[in-house]
């Protein structure tokens, strides 16, 4: 994709506003969620692992993998770089000792179709190359022990595929709660399904 069609597809996302769960006030979403048919799930490449639960993460992305292959609305891809929609994961956890560039989060991912016997690796779990690497991260990329100060509560944000570097636009939809990436009820696939079912109704041409 040329560097001019990159600009004009962020610039677009720029003037669609995150949905935060803990804003009140709906936020449609806009058509390139609606139409989107493939969709990855990928681990934020800036998500560590703390030492209590070393494969929080990994665990929080398999989780819902699960619960979108239920709703059945997508078809989920194990390569990022060509899903219509890319949603990025993150296990919150308090303050503390945390694994960065954690080695499970970096194995390959095993996904098995609903209905089918056929398991297959695909792309890794973190995929580096959906972040631009030139904007100040650091080049090592092995890991490592740090003091991460992110949120308490689980992140589930939703992307733009077809892009370069599409974790570094704004999310076009995003939700944060505690405990919002758990199974068995997995609360951030539920409120996602509400606001495409929202957004839909909003469309339909009114009597």
């Amino acid at each position: 994709m040329s560097v001019r069609v990159t600009i004009a597809f962020l610039s677009f996302l720029l003037l669609v506003p995150p949905a935060d769960a803990k804003n009140k006030k709906k936020q449609l979403l806009p058509d390139v969620v609606l139409n989107a048919q493939t969709i990855a799930v990928v681990i934020r490449p800036d998500a560590g692992e703390p030492l209590t639960s070393p494969l929080a993460n990994r665990t929080a992305r398999n989780s819902v993998e699960n619960a979108m292959s239920k709703w059945g609305r997508f078809r989920i891809v194990t390569d990022a770089q060509t899903a219509d929609l890319i949603v990025a994961v993150r296990k919150g956890h308090g303050s503390g000792p945390t694994i960065g560039n954690s080695p499970a989060d970096d194995q390959p991912i095993i996904y098995q179709p609903s209905g089918g016997d056929v398991r297959g690796a695909g792309q890794r779990g973190r995929s580096p190359d959906l972040n631009n690497p030139g904007l100040g991260r650091p080049a090592d990329r092995g890991p490592h022990i740090t003091n991460e100060m992110g949120p308490s509560e689980d992140t589930f944000e939703v992307y733009m595929g077809g892009v370069d570097y599409p974790l570094d636009a704004p999310p076009l939809w995003r939700y944060m709660a505690k405990d919002a990436l758990n199974t068995p009820r997995v609360t951030a696939v539920e409120q996602f399904k509400n606001a495409i079912s929202e957004s839909e109704q909003h469309r339909q041409p009114k009597p």
